[in-house]
């Protein structure tokens, strides 16, 4: 077929409705379930790259991420610990001051050290490559999305991202802190001494930093779980308190001392969450309103 300016363009082989040879149309190939597999093979293999990367990366930068890093919380100029002084004389609240870490640290295995160095730097290499290896799991799921659905889920990387980095700065300058310290402090009697072993320090902070971090990921999960129609804003309010005591709970476990400043400062983050994520459940079920009233009219 000839257009204007002696452009010609391939036909598929098909008429349209005057017997005329149809122009060629992108098309997307539709994919089978092997080249699923294959391309989700892909993104799996650039997603442990990335943390074998970022792993290899901190074992090779022992003295920055073992000694002032993953080690900042042993000692009592930490800045958390620091802070907590200062807002303890602020308030005059002796008790949040964190003058003393009564345990010390040992490797009781031959290969204890070593061992420990590559069991932390991969979980650090996990901590670090999480934002990209999400967003090669992300790039591998959206296709599969409806044109609404991947607007509704616009900047999905962004904020898993955002809430996921601020999950970990909760985790390692509130929880990590203040649970290491109660941990250190704590004895059933005087005479027995807290001495830890290394790899059970290192396991207890990178998890705790961990988890924060995957738990501030509650307001994405509302949104997933609203649109999918398994909570609603009512759903989550009538749950309300109960969620609230379960967070006072856990910050009355970890807090360095039994009073309720401290427990604040543990708990209020976590508050925040929660009213957030139900703003988030509110707002897809007003934008499911929305389409139903414009598709009914």
């Amino acid at each position: 077929m000839e257009l204007p300016g002696n452009e010609t363009v391939k036909p598929y082989g098909n008429n349209g409705l005057n017997g005329e040879v149809l122009p060629d149309v992108p098309v997307e190939k539709e994919m089978s379930f092997l080249d699923h597999l294959e391309e989700l093979r892909w993104h799996i293999i650039r997603s442990v790259g990335s943390i074998f990367v970022f792993a290899m990366l901190a074992f090779f930068n022992q003295h920055f991420v073992f000694h002032i890093v993953l080690l900042g919380p042993t000692r009592t100029d930490f800045w958390t610990y620091r802070m907590l002084c200062k807002l303890g004389d602020y308030l005059g609240t002796p008790g949040l001051c964190v003058d003393k870490l009564d345990f010390i640290l040992q490797s009781r295995q031959v290969g204890g050290q070593f061992t420990t160095a590559i069991t932390t730097a991969a979980l650090v290499g996990l901590i670090l490559a999480f934002p990209y290896a999400f967003w090669e799991v992300w790039r591998f799921i959206k296709p599969g999305l409806y044109p609404a659905e991947r607007r509704a889920a616009r900047g999905a990387t962004f904020f898993v991202t955002l809430l996921f980095m601020l999950g970990i700065a909760f985790g390692y300058f509130i929880i990590s802190p203040l649970t290491i310290n109660f941990l250190a402090n704590y004895k059933i009697d005087v005479s027995i001494a807290n001495e830890f072993d290394i790899l059970s320090y290192f396991s207890t902070l990178v998890t705790l930093t961990l988890s924060c971090g995957l738990m501030f990921q509650l307001p994405i999960v509302a949104f997933f779980l609203s649109k999918a129609g398994v909570i609603n804003p009512p759903l989550m309010k009538e749950y309300r308190k109960h969620a609230y005591i379960v967070i006072l709970v856990l910050a009355a476990i970890i807090t360095p001392s039994p009073d309720i400043i401290s427990q604040v400062l543990v708990a209020l983050p976590l508050f925040v969450l929660y009213e957030v994520s139900i703003g988030v459940s509110a707002s897809v079920v007003r934008n499911r309103l929305r389409e139903l009233s414009g598709e009914k009219s």
